[in-house]
């Protein structure tokens, strides 16, 4: 079905242009080619073909217009021609010639000439004769397959192919020669985009500058040069990308990644809880990673506790299981060893939402408790933790801890991913699971082979019943007893809070089973497919659909080994059941009263679904052809061999007899009505009974032929067996057809972008234009995709899932073709990089939406079978060879010939093993309705007669079962093999002895072996003659089968080890063309070489394919060069092909070897390095001694060289060490290949470019970088005004004036605050500024960064909108202008805006250092400016693919540089001043003998150590070691700490080189046992000391003689400025008058002046000489930055855990050469002693407390009221005041004192406690914690327990001042404290007032319970010494007693009164109850008495 238009000719165009039409027809358009000056006539001759999805409506307009086309310049319009598409709708075939009209739309004399035919989706319209057919060049004839033979003479070669893109034109010149070269050295894809013709470039946005280039590549291969340009490294891609027709690209990776254990820790530190509910509790944290659980201590009556406790666990898992498992934090209530407390709230997330955050952690968050038990309850509290996850190999970059200001802002840090609101609420998880079918027999008890043994019965016990595990819970449907179509109908419900912060949902089919339950099959639903957080999202919803399980064989056996793959460990290797579920979502409300409250799963009967709802049943044909099957691995080769597809159940040989096949009823019955048949898979030629067709799903089993000695291959020559499958599946295409579409735009972007990267890395020209060509695809594809998913035809089985699914993605597409749109025109040269990075976020984003969760149709899998059993697989996605009339819905390996490797099933193919190829095999799949089967063959390479089976003899739509190939071609195969680099290392001497293995359909040839090299070059020409070909030789031209590469290691004995593959293919040369340029000959090229799934070395090598035509060979080319004598008849890579040379010389620089291993168990004595590059080398001098001096005594050495000009082509240098042993043996001790030179490459510098700086000054700005956030003063001008205007206060009025500073918000009071003294600042003061520093410096580079992209967005949406504007430019720049002012004024206004910064900022200007979070090397290249190291390896790289095990193969280090230069060196180099020819291009080199030097460690402290010991803390200490010197600092280690503040300093002397290495550990000291090693860093001083930036003793930022900034350096800064100038031949320093000082052309200028430590002034050119040296990266040619005084943060890492961060280490390490002056002493870094303070705390009175009891006698309400206090962390050492009893207001009188003295660290504010952890610890821990105050109001009870009634927590650093009296006392004062006036006791040392005491009501309500008065006073130990005070109310200073009313005693002192109150009120109904019944009771009592009486009486009538 498509629209198809031959654009003739154009004639009558005016003067002589070069000419291009561009056609466009529902959005998509199609350029020709450009023609050539042409005059008046334009003969274009081209066919598009517009594959349309929908029939075409008659007034649809089809558009063409034609332009002069410009290749600098936009094209200009000739004219324009329109044409309504009635008549062509109508008769299908219409030829018209018609004249243009111009932009005014009147018409011109230019006329045009077309035809256009179009075929309707339903066939309704003319059907195309092949007569037409034939008429129209370029079209693939569509009939069925056989290629009629007249097309041959009219189609040379070209056939239109099904997935060019829709923008290729599909006429190709005939002249062959003008194709595009593409071949360079390293193309840009080798499995050829079989090169698209000149004019295929079409779909770039810039023609003819592709053009250009193409011709100007031409010349260069004509002029034999060879420009960058035309290299293009070949990755994968190269392999990958493709544009042919008939082969689809193969899959390079081999090892399945999935399901391979991995290394994993998660680390949890719990830092704090907060408002926790509940009263008066002693709350433990539970941390439950998976199934473990650890505790944290318990804080006692406090609901909100402070731990900072660190726990790690350790996993050894694969990804998937890991990422699954739950990290639950739960709160529990007084929890001890005899009861497991109450939960008050819990807290849960997987541990793949924590590995998916920035750093793969969580820092500082709160996360909200939930009580999962009660859903109406709320939040329960909030508890502040640290969560990372870290992998192998991850870094975690812990941000930098210090002061907690704005971290108390909990709604604003919540532990919750981006973009999920605060606010989560329950939701209801209704997963409904219907029916299951396709289940595998399972055979899992012993008593069914006895029973089938006893009676014979074979019914299998399968008793399927569905779990389904979600956030932690698990929930079961019934079981169905014996059962292979299990029905359910029964739905499990899950309450969860949504957003769930779990992502998946395992779905898992499992076989009851009295001993064990086994999984039948798993299925993962990943919630962000099916759900869309967006404001036009849907929440997540699913089905009814099925989803199919994979797992492993079906052949049941007791013991399965791939049992884990049925558990979705791994890719399944078979089909194993398909189940009928479907999943919704409700949102609870949880104020509705009829709610259950409970999260317990829950089990419930659903109702089922129609049959029809997952869609109708359709019958689906799958044909296959086997046209290859080679590389058939050996031990499977000597028995025959036959291969079984499958799809689902059908096909399968072992189940086929217990398989129900869903059949149509015969024609009278319903369509929906199925019956089950049992049908017996039968491969013999039988049909059914009405010439239907018997599946025949396996081909015939063959016996291998031998290949060579490793593998096999099949005699598929002429003959190529078929398979043919007719199954039954619900036909829901459109959910693949729509996956496909996105799938072939992604495939189509990622291509482009690899293309891009690719010019990038080989420094192509253009990669911009590149990128702008990709978007615009990109923007079409989207477009296109739009449009066709927009038709979803049959909405009666669709999903809610696909409605929203298709709504979003068209959405998304829609937008995403609108951002490629804007962005392609903002990439720019320098833009590049940027806009690459969104690019790939894109492609990301396309594959995801790609993959469709909702299963339809099974994989397919292909099983190689030998002596029935079964060897290998592969699996082919049911959707890439699905069939769709539309192009691009297609599979895009649909009828097409694709190349399949067959892998080990399950863990069999991990490893090594897994990574041989077990079979090659070129298949041809067709997947498709039954009735579209008419194309199946069509892809198939033409020429081939079908062999059927009898019955099917004359019917033509019936499958083949073989195909006979009637034409073949012979081809000769030249294999260029030129050589390899950075290959494996597969022998123990840490070499190789690489020869490579090259496969060409059934023929296989070797290279030589070289021995003992990882870079061999073979240069060799290996040639396969006779390779039979089948197929129509133009197809071959195109589409080459691949070419497969193995490198092997040869071995003496036993096999050789693989050590890799690639695959690549060949430039094809029929016999009919001429063998020249650009083709001819082919380039060398690299290809990646892949071993498992990781990078094993590149390939160079060019590989031709030459045809043998009827002359034979002697057409071809000849094979000339000589075979080489001495390497008997091998011969070479001929001269066109093999690179050009020129001579190099190369220098190297040998310093010293490092750190050598023993090598069989001997030390290294007497070491020597060999060098060779490409066959020439020399060696170094012999080290005599190495234990003495490891150093070199001859430095430089060279040789000459003859090197490819291409510096990519370069061979790689090998550094080998041996040890010299005596007798003239040598053994080897490791070896070193580096594999670029290119860094090494000696450029002389450009003269021109050099004379500016020579002439006239450049005085340098020298502004001090302006402090951050640490300005002077902020004059605000009016409330809302957001200018700022700076004062700056120059430095000696501030000394005049000491102002007194504002302190921030200080509600207009001035605090007053003395200024620190000089004396009082230390080195910690510096740090501690310096850490503010960095932060606040990294908060701005995210705030830039943050704005960087908005403004990129905004951009993005304003051009969006611009976009038809002319204007677009310039407003695009001013907004840049305008946009680049902003941030420093945000800047100010952030300042201005953080009030409550603690005040400490605006103080004097405290000197910094610079803190680096990472180590020095990383911030200065490793320190090798000049002398480079190079690891020396050896031994075997270990076989599990990681590469932690490089660590281990190192043997030593080789320390030196090299110089690559062309050989006659320019001479004004040699000429310079004091140039030594002795060191060549290394001039000015210190020399390498011995040195003494004093090292010295100052160790500041460490982080977030990994704990060591049981209770998940450590006692750390540090040890040191550098050569022999090894200090252990065991006494001082620092007890059960994880972040322990060492700030020590160590004084080492060393002589380097022996001593260069110094490693720093941290050990946990063990009372008993040995100490264990927690981490270690080690750093290369050496490299250090001699490098250029000078790192041997940091430069500060001032220079000062004395206090805590004195200068460390013995050399001051003037000599170190003038050394720095002598050795870099700088002119300088002179200092000049008035504070300049000139260096070469640069004038700096600084202060002149400096006090002593007496105040005098004196002169001194230190400041101008240092600021010279903060500035010495200016300096022309000899500058660089000078290391700083600094801070540096150095990973600690233990070798036994390898890869995983085991905590951070902060120091710096300064050197002193001792033939200098000695430095003076260390500076003083130990940690800050905390300063002892007494808090005394007055408790006046209280008010309105709750009154709690009744009064026994009295009845009044009235509360016994005491207050209890303490300093939290010492509840222990908490005081009471006595008891106020019976308090009838809440009024309370105390004036009661209590004392607490405190250790306080100023710095950190924190409070510093050191107590024992529990009796039994050894020592005292030392605790910091936050400085709070704790008061509570408790009621007293004689009897029972106190009652607790309320508190208050005073953050003694900033709490709400007090009320003035209790009236004004209220709630706000908690809750609302950001707007309050906070004070610090620190600061006010007195306050008092009233505060109120506060609980939770039943509702979780905060309410006043109380208020005190109170009045709170700091003194420091020695004021309190000087004034003492007594507790309570006791002398000293003693406090007078409370007035109290005595109203405790009144019943006692008033009898009276109280009998009259019991009498009158209390009991008074009940006594008037008791006397009414005595009465009564009297006369009862007197009518019985005198009863009798009265009756004789009355008897005897007395």
């Amino acid at each position: 079905m498509a629209l198809q238009l031959q654009l003739r000719t154009v004639s009558g165009l005016r003067g002589r242009a070069d000419r291009i039409a561009k056609a466009a027809f529902r959005g998509l358009s199609f350029y020709t080619r450009v023609l050539e000056s042409c005059e008046d006539e334009a003969r274009f001759d081209e066919t598009f073909r517009w594959p349309v999805a929908s029939n075409v409506d008659g007034n649809e307009i089809l558009e063409i217009q034609v332009f002069n086309y410009s290749k600098v310049f936009t094209n200009r319009l000739i004219g324009t021609f329109r044409m309504v598409l009635q008549k062509v709708v109508e008769e299908g075939h219409v030829e018209v010639m018609d004249t243009l009209i111009d932009d005014n739309n009147s018409a011109i004399q230019t006329s045009i000439s077309i035809e256009i035919r179009y075929q309707a989706q339903d066939g309704t319209v003319g059907t195309w004769s092949d007569k037409e057919f034939l008429e129209t060049p370029g079209l693939r004839p569509e009939g069925d397959g056989r290629c009629p033979l007249e097309t041959d003479s009219l189609l040379p070669g070209l056939r239109q192919s099904s997935d060019v893109s829709p923008g290729k034109s599909s006429q190709q010149p005939a002249d062959r020669s003008f194709r595009r070269a593409g071949k360079g050295v390293f193309s840009a894809m080798k499995l050829g985009k079989a090169r698209p013709t000149k004019d295929d470039h079409r779909k770039q946005d810039e023609p003819a500058v592709l053009e250009a280039e193409d011709l100007d590549r031409k010349a260069m291969r004509l002029g034999g040069g060879l420009d960058p340009d035309t290299i293009s490294l070949a990755s994968v891609t190269a392999v990958t990308t493709n544009v042919s027709n008939k082969r689809s690209k193969p899959d390079i990776k081999m090892e399945p990644s999935a399901g391979r254990p991995m290394d994993y820790q998660v680390s949890v530190t719990i830092i704090e809880a907060r408002q926790l509910v509940g009263l008066n509790m002693d709350p433990v944290v539970c941390v439950e990673v998976g199934e473990e659980k650890k505790y944290t201590s318990m804080k006692e009556s406090t609901n909100c506790p402070y731990y900072n406790e660190y726990f790690v666990f350790d996993f050894h898992v694969p990804p998937d299981v890991m990422f699954d498992k739950i990290i639950k934090l739960s709160v529990i209530h007084s929890k001890n060893l005899l009861r497991s407390g109450t939960l008050v709230g819990s807290f849960k997330m997987d541990v793949g939402t924590v590995y998916t955050q920035p750093e793969h952690q969580f820092y500082h968050k709160w996360a909200i408790l939930s009580d999962p038990e009660d859903l109406t309850a709320g939040l329960k509290g909030y508890l502040k933790c640290d969560i990372a996850v870290v992998g192998k190999g991850d870094n975690i970059k812990t941000p930098h801890k210090a002061n907690e200001t704005d971290e108390d802002d909990i709604e604003g840090n919540l532990l919750l991913p981006d973009g999920v609101p605060p606010e989560r609420q329950w939701a209801r998880f209704y997963i409904k699971i219907y029916r299951a079918e396709g289940l595998p027999r399972m055979n899992t008890s012993i008593m069914a082979n006895v029973k089938k043994a006893l009676i014979g019965e074979n019914k299998d016990l399968v008793d399927p019943y569905v779990q389904v595990v979600f956030a932690g819970q698990k929930g079961k449907t019934s079981v169905q007893k014996s059962s292979y179509e299990p029905l359910w109908n029964e739905q499990i419900i899950f309450t969860e809070m949504f957003p769930p912060l779990c992502k998946r949902i395992k779905v898992q089919i499992r076989d009851s089973d009295k001993v064990n339950d086994v999984a039948i099959g798993t299925h993962f639903i990943d919630l962000r497919k099916i759900s869309n957080e967006g404001d036009k999202g849907y929440l997540p919803t699913f089905g009814p659909a099925w989803v199919n399980m994979y797992g492993s064989t079906r052949n049941y056996t007791l013991m399965d080994e791939h049992q884990e793959l049925n558990e979705g460990l791994g890719e399944g290797v078979s089909f194993r059941a398909r189940l009928l579920m479907s999943l919704a979502v409700e949102i609870l409300d949880t104020s509705n009263p009829e709610i259950n409250s409970s999260t317990e799963v829950q089990v419930e009967q659903a109702t089922s679904v129609a049959d029809n709802c997952t869609g109708k049943m359709e019958e689906f044909f799958l044909f296959g052809a086997f046209l290859e099957a080679t590389m058939i691995d050996r031990k499977i080769g000597d028995k025959p061999i036959n291969f079984e597809v499958t799809i689902g159940n059908y096909g399968n040989q072992i189940d086929g007899m217990a398989k129900p096949v869903l059949r149509r009823k015969k024609e009278g019955g319903d369509g929906d009505e199925e019956e089950s048949e049992l049908l017996q898979n039968s491969s013999e030629d039988e049909g059914g009974e009405d010439g239907e067709m018997v599946s025949v799903s396996s081909s015939q089993p063959m016996k291998p032929l031998v290949t060579d000695r490793n593998y096999f291959h099949l005699p598929y020559f002429e003959k190529k067996p078929c398979i043919y499958i007719k199954s039954w599946w619900q036909d829901q295409r459109r959910r693949l057809y729509n996956a496909n579409i996105m799938d072939k735009i992604a495939d189509k972007l990622e291509e482009g972008l690899n293309d891009v990267q690719e010019m990038i890395k080989t420094e192509k020209p253009h990669p911009e234009r590149r990128l702008r060509g990709v978007l615009e695809e990109l923007s079409s594809g989207c477009l296109r995709f739009v449009t066709l998913a927009d038709k979803d035809q049959h909405h009666a089985s669709r999903t809610r899932l696909d409605r929203e699914r298709l709504k979003s993605c068209m959405r998304e597409l829609e937008n995403m073709g609108q951002q490629a749109t804007t962005l392609r025109s903002q990439v720019k040269k320098n833009t590049m990089k940027d806009k690459l990075k969104l690019v790939q976020n894109f492609l990301q984003k396309l594959r995801f939406l790609a993959d469709e969760p909702q299963h339809t149709i099974p994989d397919i899998f292909i099983w190689m079978i030998s002596n029935n059993k079964r060897i290998a697989y592969a699996r082919v996605p049911s959707k890439d060879i699905l069939y769709s009339i539309v192009d691009e819905e297609m599979g895009k390996d649909c009828a097409k010939v694709k190349t399949v490797f067959l892998k080990l099933p399950g863990k069999r193919g991990f490893g090594p093993a897994g990574w041989t190829v077990q079979a090659k095999m070129e298949i041809y799949l067709w997947l498709g309705l039954n009735k579209q089967r008419k194309d199946f063959l069509s892809g198939l390479p033409c020429g081939f007669e079908e062999k059927k089976i009898a019955r099917g003899q004359n019917l033509p739509s019936f499958p083949p079962i073989s195909l006979l190939y009637t034409k073949k071609q012979v081809f000769q195969l030249r294999a260029h093999m030129y050589q390899a680099r950075s290959l494996f290392a597969a022998d123990s001497s840490g070499l190789s002895d690489p020869f490579a293995r090259v496969f060409f359909t059934s023929q296989s040839q070797c290279t030589e072996v070289l021995n003992e090299t990882l870079c061999p070059t073979w240069d060799q020409l290996l040639v396969f003659d006779n390779v039979e070909l089948y197929g129509e030789a133009h197809e071959m031209r195109d589409d080459p089968p691949i070419i497969v590469i193995e490198i092997y290691d040869q071995d003496t004995v036993g096999k050789a080890d693989f050590m890799g593959r690639t695959f690549a293919k060949p430039v094809v040369k029929m016999s009919d063309e001429q063998y020249c340029p650009p083709r001819f000959p082919p380039q060398l090229e690299y290809y990646q070489i892949y071993r498992g799934n990781s990078t094993a070395g590149d390939l160079l090598a060019a590989f031709e394919l030459l045809q043998i035509g009827p002359g034979g060979k002697s057409d071809l080319p000849p094979i000339d060069g000589p075979t080489d004598m001495d390497r008997g008849p091998i011969l070479p890579v001929p001269l066109g092909i093999r690179p050009v040379l020129s001579k190099y010389r190369v220098e190297i620089l040998f310093w010293g070897l490092r750190d050598l291993k023993r090598v069989n168990l001997a030390q290294v004595d007497r070491p020597r390095v060999d060098i060779e590059c490409a066959g020439k080398g020399v060696q170094s001098a012999l080290i005599q001694n190495y234990k003495k001096n490891p150093n070199f005594s001859t430095l430089v050495k060279w040789f000459e060289v003859d090197l490819p000009e291409n510096e990519l082509l370069h061979p790689p240098l090998n550094i080998r060490v041996v040890d010299c042993r005596a007798f003239g043996r040598y053994t080897l001790v490791g070896s070193h290949a580096v594999s670029s030179l290119r860094k090494f490459i000696y450029r002389p510098p450009d003269k021109k470019a050099q004379h500016w700086n020579m002439t006239g000054e450049i005085v340098v700005n020298m502004e001090p970088e302006v402090p951050i956030k640490k300005m002077e003063t902020m004059v605000k001008l009016e409330a809302n005004s957001d200018a700022v205007v700076k004062v700056d206060v120059s430095e000696e009025e501030k000394e005049k004036k000491k102002k007194k500073k504002k302190g921030g918000g200080g509600g207009g009071e001035e605090v007053e605050e003395e200024e620190p003294d000089e004396s009082m600042l230390d080195w910690w003061s510096k740090y501690f500024a310096s850490i503010e520093t960095m932060k606040e410096q990294l908060r701005q580079q995210e705030a830039a960064a943050a704005e960087a992209e908005e403004k990129e967005e905004m951009e993005i949406a304003e051009e969006i909108k611009l976009d038809d504007s002319p204007m677009k430019g310039f407003k695009g720049q001013a907004k840049n202008k305008e946009k680049s002012k902003a941030p420093k004024d945000d800047k100010k206004k952030k300042q201005q805006s953080a009030p409550e910064l603690p005040e400490k900022k605006n103080k004097q200007k405290i000197d910094e250092l610079k803190v680096f979070n990472k180590e020095l090397e990383a911030e200065f290249d490793n320190f090798e400016d000049w002398l480079h190291t190079f690891n020396l390896l050896r031994g075997k790289i270990g076989d599990n693919d990681d590469n932690a095990t490089e660590e281990e193969r190192i043997v030593g280090r080789f320390k030196g540089s090299m110089c690559v230069y062309k050989v006659p060196l320019p001479d004004d180099i040699t000429k310079e001043a004091g140039y030594d020819p002795n060191f060549g291009m290394f001039q000015g080199i210190p020399s390498n003998d011995p040195i003494n030097v004093l090292v010295r460690v100052y160790i500041v402290r460490a982080t977030d150590l990994h704990p060591a010991d049981i209770n998940g803390k450590a006692d750390p200490y540090i040890a040191i070691k550098l050569g022999k010197t090894d200090i252990k600092d065991k006494e001082n280690y620092i007890s059960k700490q994880l972040n322990p503040v060492f700030g020590k300093s160590f004084d080492i002397e060393a002589t380097f080189p022996m001593e260069s290495m110094l490693t720093v550990a941290v050990y946990d000291w063990d009372l008993v046992g040995t100490d264990d090693l927690i981490g270690e860093t080690k750093i290369d001083l050496e490299n250090r000391y001699y490098s250029k930036h000078r790192a041997t003793c940091g430069v500060s930022q001032t220079y000062s003689i004395h206090g805590y900034n004195v200068w460390r350096d013995p050399m001051k800064p003037s000599q170190i400025l003038s050394k720095l100038c002598k050795e870099g031949k700088v002119d300088g320093p002179h200092f000049g008058p008035g504070g300049r000082v000139k260096v070469a052309n640069r004038v700096f200028t600084g202060p002149t002046e400096i006090e002593d430590e007496n105040g005098q002034k004196k002169q001194t050119d230190e400041h101008l000489a240092l600021s010279v040296l903060r500035h010495w990266e200016d300096i022309p040619r000899a500058g660089c930055k000078l290391v700083p005084e600094h801070v540096e943060t150095r990973p600690l890492l233990n070798p036994d855990k390898p890869g995983i961060e085991q905590g951070r280490l902060e120091m710096w390490v300064d050197m002193f050469p001792m033939d200098m002056p000695a430095p003076g002493p260390a500076t003083d870094i130990s940690p800050r002693k905390p300063k002892k303070y007494e808090l005394r705390v007055i408790v006046w009175n209280t008010d309105e407390v709750i009154l709690e009891d009744d009064d026994y006698f009295t009845g009044e309400k009235s509360s016994d009221i005491f207050v209890r206090g303490w300093l939290k962390g010492q509840q222990e050492d908490k005081q009471d005041t006595d008891v106020h009893y019976h308090s009838l207001t809440g009024e309370g009188n105390f004036n009661w004192r209590y004392i607490f003295p405190f250790d306080y660290l100023m710095a950190e504010e924190k409070i510093v406690i050191s107590k024992k952890e529990s009796m039994f610890s050894w020592d005292e821990t030392e605790y910091k914690i936050p400085a709070r105050l704790t008061l509570q109001v408790w009621d007293a009870d004689h009897f029972s327990a106190d009652d607790f009634l309320g508190a208050i927590e005073l953050d003694l650093n900033r709490f709400p001042r007090g009320a003035k009296t209790s009236k004004q006392c209220s709630l706000e004062m908690v809750t609302n404290e950001a707007e309050l006036p906070m004070v610090s006791i620190f600061k006010q040392k007195r306050v008092k007032g009233w505060w109120p005491f506060v609980a939770r009501d039943e509702n979780d309500e905060l309410e006043v319970t109380g208020k005190v008065e109170a009045e709170l006073h700091l003194l420091t130990a020695e004021e309190a010494e000087k004034s003492p005070a007594g507790l309570a109310r006791n002398e000293p200073d003693p406090l007078e007693k409370p007035n109290r009313p005595d109203t405790s005693f009144i019943w006692f002192l008033n009898p009276l009164k109280s009998i009259k109150y019991l009498i009158c009120t209390r009991y008074k109904w009940l006594i008037i109850k008791i006397v009414l019944a005595l009465l009564l009771l009297i006369m009862v009592a007197l009518f019985l008495y005198s009863m009798p009486g009265y009756m004789v009486k009355k008897l005897l009538g007395a």
